[in-house]
């Protein structure tokens, strides 16, 4: 199909070797996320071999865009059955509980629109067996687009915001990263500082080689489980898929400086780790472990992040991103620099409408009892 002198092709990925020579020769001429680099998909490829077909836009001989979408089956309420398209999703719950982040189609850089459209157009075809288009998570302008592009009702499924912090802005004004915080962050994070040296000295640490770096994601492990739970959709060191695609990460990418694990030593305590993604100087804080204290004074987690945001400063590093989540500390520590929603593009479907509309019933019902509380 084409969009203007644009054209999609689209075929099931036999050959990864294949795929990854078209996607690091269009990454070159891109400008992705760490999510849409090869870093990350790549491996997402290698380790779940999802049965993903690969979209391909074209402008004559020259690959402008890129997108891996996968087919897939969604059962809800025990009798709801939909038929979903994911992109670079694969529709198992513990397979994508390592939740991408701004996702989207590969394109080369001025032509993301362009090759949005064209996917978004071929993708609507009659031919393309699917009820719900789910996407995320990816910027909610881009989500509105998308259904503005195919016409569809957008049903919101997750929403959160993002924060981060500007390095090179930072570097410029040749202040402290602690002076751009608000009054109350600073003096925990000082006052923590004080405490924690009084077990000896505060540095961060790195390990030195590959063996020492899974052992320090693993350390996380526990830390992590105690912190978030060991339920479905709580901490991923509870689901072995999780656990198994980013040890295999570690070990494609931390040699060559594509994640990074760091630790916070406080005289022989290790009271943080954090495991973050490296793409472009960028740096995505993806997770972290953290001490248990008794003494609320001591935090870990915002000295750990403080000292960390630093030491990428002095190395160059253009951003330090929280990504998505509203945890307060986030916005204490970073600048909100954008939203991200997971959405459905519904196609006019019966039983996804009947659904809709028994979902704004119960939200409806829910709602009433609290209505004029509080005025």
């Amino acid at each position: 199909m084409t969009a203007g002198k644009l054209a999609v092709t689209q075929h099931k990925v036999t050959r990864t070797e294949l795929v990854a020579e078209e996607w690091l020769d269009l990454e070159s001429r891109a400008r992705p996320t760490v999510f849409l680099s090869w870093q990350w998909l790549g491996q997402w490829l290698a380790v779940y071999q999802p049965s993903a077909s690969l979209l391909r836009v074209t402008e004559g001989d020259r690959v402008i865009g890129l997108g891996l979408v996968v087919v897939c089956d969604e059962r809800r309420h025990g009798v709801l059955r939909s038929r979903c398209l994911r992109l670079h999703q694969t529709g198992s719950k513990v397979l994508d509980q390592i939740w991408i982040e701004y996702n989207g189609f590969l394109a080369e850089t001025g032509r993301e629109r362009a090759v949005a459209q064209a996917c978004l157009e071929h993708l609507a075809k009659p031919d393309q067996d699917w009820d719900e288009f789910v996407i995320g998570a990816i910027d909610s302008d881009e989500a509105d687009f998308y259904a503005q592009a195919l016409g569809l009702h957008k049903h919101l499924r997750w929403e959160a915001p993002c924060y981060g912090v500007d390095l090179v802005e930072l570097r410029s004004t040749g202040h402290p990263y602690l002076e751009t915080l608000s009054r109350n962050t600073r003096y925990q994070i000082n006052r923590a500082h004080r405490l924690y040296e009084n077990r000896g000295p505060v540095e961060l640490v790195r390990p030195d080689n590959l063996q020492d770096a899974l052992a320090v994601f693993d350390s996380i492990g526990p830390r992590h489980l105690e912190r978030w739970g060991n339920g479905p959709d709580q901490s991923g060191f509870a689901n072995p898929d999780f656990v198994r695609f980013h040890r295999a990460l570690i070990k494609s990418q931390w040699t060559a400086g594509g994640v990074d694990l760091v630790s916070v030593r406080a005289g022989d305590d290790i009271i943080a780790s954090f495991y973050n993604l490296l793409h472009d100087q960028v740096v995505y804080f993806y997770l972290g472990g953290m001490m248990t204290e008794t003494d609320n004074k001591l935090k870990p987690g915002l000295l750990g992040h403080a000292l960390c945001i630093e030491d990428y400063r002095h190395h160059g590093f253009h951003y330090y991103d929280f990504m998505g989540g509203d945890e307060r500390y986030k916005a204490n520590l970073g600048q909100l620099h954008r939203q991200l929603v997971q959405v459905s593009l519904q196609r006019p479907r019966f039983k996804l409408k009947l659904e809709n509309a028994l979902r704004e019933a119960k939200q409806h019902w829910l709602k009433e009892p609290g209505e004029g509380y509080g005025r």
